[in-house]
């Protein structure tokens, strides 16, 4: 404030100030007064707040459950919507389902029975009580479009089935046989696809089929299961079965043709899993059947096991090889296979061990034998036998493997199971099936020989006609094997019938040995009227001769004389074999010959050309040798 300012304007500014300070104070007490209340209102709000909390609370959590209940009732209503509406088309689907897939359409048919079971599937779920009429008239027509579509798949099946095709019209001509045709495949597959795809156990399609195709498979093969036993019947009793004249070659052809044809129309009709299942049920009649022929024709074949066991390693290879086709192309059917073919293999495996023994019991069965040394037909019969198991040498190997060297000896055959047909991996690695049968007719000449030779030694009177008898056995048994396929398997292996032939000619040169025995002489001379031996010079050996000796030569040369003719009569008389008759006269030349010739060089000149004693001069005696042979 300035210096110069008088009293009175210093006097009015203070009151002035004053004025304004009293003013501030006022307004500063209103303010306080004013924050007074508004503290005390702001008291009472939080008050007031506090309770409506308490109160609105509960209401805020009704409100969102009244609005999760107004959604809930909100998608009911939209269900509700949408389950009206095959109930509202209830009536269209089923005058689908009335009108059967044929006439409606299989696609349009398969369509409405999907729908159906969609909302059958949705009015579940809501169980509704206001539905439950709607489901069950929903589960009527499904039931009922089931039923149709089953129905329609057995006529369509059928419709494609005849009840049999000539099985040889195929087989001879190598033509496939008939498949389901496409349109109709179409069909199958398009329903079994529905089937299928809807069903949480076996399809009954599976059935259908198998009880539609199952006896047109049957009924198609069951003529020549027929045949198959019938040419299994014999003509003649002691004829040997010869490869391919049963039927059971075509059988097998025929069975193993359909069933490929057959499993065929299954993979294009049904899902991959049931492939096997119904091609096993479907072929489980003419399986039965042809189960049955083999073990008809296994009895036969055990009734005439020494001229049919043929027919049982023919059955063992047509099978097998049935089964590995089938279990190649298919997967299925080879222990079925096998069971079937047990009993025919079984008989196979035992039927040489049988016929070793047959032939023994045979021969000792034999009541006489011929006099004259002629072979008895048991000879050529066993070789026929081998002659026509040769024919068969692929199962003949297959079988001597599993049957081990040596095992169709007695009490030593396996006992090994034959429930399955084996394989490679079953035989011994190191086994030739073709040196296992040679074995097998090695022993089988052997005891053949045996048993005759111990029968011959019983009924047979002398060592010379035993000889001829074996001999002429031994040369059938040889000629049998060198004109036949058994040569070159049999080849080096005979040494055992070399060994009865050296026993044969042991037999019949005996009695050449004693007549040898009188062209001996015993005669003493000096040593310088004695010439050398062969020496021509007859007259002056038998001039040095004491009338003692001369009696005892010229007797020398009557007893040979007779001997030698007795045999020799003997020897024209018995029923040789060309070969034998060759064999023995040329072993009776070289043993006897020479000393006769010996002989009549240094003691002829006894009968001083007179012939009462020395009947034969070395050329007439050659002559009768020749005339031997």
């Amino acid at each position: 404030m300035a210096v110069g300012l008088t009293g009175s304007a210093r006097h009015a500014a203070d009151e002035e100030s004053r004025a304004e300070v009293d003013v501030l104070n006022s307004r500063l007490e209103k303010t306080i007064q004013l924050n007074k209340k508004i503290q005390a209102c702001l008291g009472r709000l939080d008050a007031t707040g506090k309770s409506v909390r308490d109160v609105s609370g509960p209401l805020n959590g009704e409100t969102r459950r009244l609005q999760v209940l107004g959604k809930n009732i909100d998608s009911v209503l939209v269900a509700i919507g949408r389950l009206r509406q095959p109930a509202d088309s209830k009536n269209d689907e089923e005058a689908i389902i009335r009108q059967g897939p044929e006439k409606a359409g299989l696609s349009t048919y398969l369509n409405s029975i999907k729908r159906l079971n969609k909302a059958l599937g949705d009015m579940k779920t809501s169980n509704l009580r206001a539905n439950q009429q709607t489901i069950t008239d929903l589960q009527r027509l499904i039931v009922l479009g089931n039923t149709q579509l089953e129905a329609a798949f057995d006529k369509v099946l059928r419709a494609e089935t005849p009840r049999s095709v000539e099985p040889l019209n195929f087989i001879t001509k190598n033509v496939p046989f008939p498949l389901i045709s496409p349109n109709s495949i179409s069909q199958l597959a398009l329903m079994n696809s529905y089937v299928s795809g809807n069903s949480t156990s076996e399809s009954p399609l599976n059935k259908i089929y198998a009880e539609v195709r199952g006896p047109y498979l049957s009924q198609t093969l069951v003529n020549l299961a027929y045949a198959s036993v019938n040419t299994a019947k014999k003509k003649s009793a002691d004829a040997v079965y010869r490869a391919g004249t049963n039927g059971i070659g075509m059988y097998a052809r025929a069975m193993e043709g359909m069933f490929l044809a057959e499993y065929e129309n299954i993979c294009s009709i049904f899902m991959r899993q049931d492939w096997g299942p119904v091609f096993q049920t479907t072929c489980q009649a003419p399986l039965a059947e042809m189960a049955r022929t083999i073990r008809e024709l296994n009895n036969h074949i055990k009734a005439h096991l020494s001229t049919d066991c043929n027919l049982a390693y023919e059955i063992t290879e047509i099978m097998s090889s049935l089964s590995s086709n089938l279990e190649a192309r298919t997967g299925e059917l080879k222990a079925t296979l096998a069971s079937a073919l047990k009993p025919v293999r079984e008989t196979a495996k035992a039927s040489f061990g049988e016929l070793l023994e047959d032939t023994t019991r045979k021969v000792m069965s034999i009541q006489a034998l011929p006099t004259d040394g002629a072979p008895m037909p048991i000879v050529s019969e066993t070789m026929k036998r081998l002659q026509t198991m040769i024919e068969f040498l692929r199962p003949l190997s297959s079988i001597m493997v599993s049957l081990g060297d040596g095992g169709w000896k007695s009490g030593t055959t396996s006992n090994a199971s034959m429930d399955a047909i084996p394989s490679l991996a079953s035989f011994d690695i190191g086994a030739d099936g073709k040196e296992i049968f040679a074995h097998y007719c090695a022993d089988t000449i052997d005891t053949l020989m045996s048993s005759l030779d111990q029968k011959a030694r019983m009924l047979l009177k002398g060592k010379s006609v035993l000889g001829v008898f074996l001999a002429n056995c031994v040369t059938i048994i040889e000629r049998m094997i060198r004109e036949s396929d058994l040569k070159p398997l049999l080849e080096g292996r005979l040494g055992g019938l070399e060994g009865w032939r050296k026993k044969a000619k042991g037999f019949y040169t005996d009695s050449c040995k004693e007549i040898s025995i009188h062209l001996f002489d015993v005669i003493h001379t000096s040593r310088a009227q004695r010439p050398p031996s062969g020496s021509s010079e007859s007259a002056s050996i038998v001039k040095g001769l004491s009338s003692k000796d001369k009696e005892s030569i010229k007797q020398k040369f009557q007893v040979f004389n007779t001997s030698f003719d007795e045999l020799v009569t003997r020897h024209k008389a018995y029923n040789m074999e060309r070969e034998v008759r060759q064999m023995l006269a040329r072993d009776m030349q070289q043993m006897l010959e020479p000393l006769y010739n010996r002989f009549w060089d240094r003691y002829h000149e006894v009968d001083k050309g007179k012939g009462k004693y020395v009947k034969y001069d070395k050329s007439s005696i050659n002559a009768v040798f020749q005339s031997l042979y």
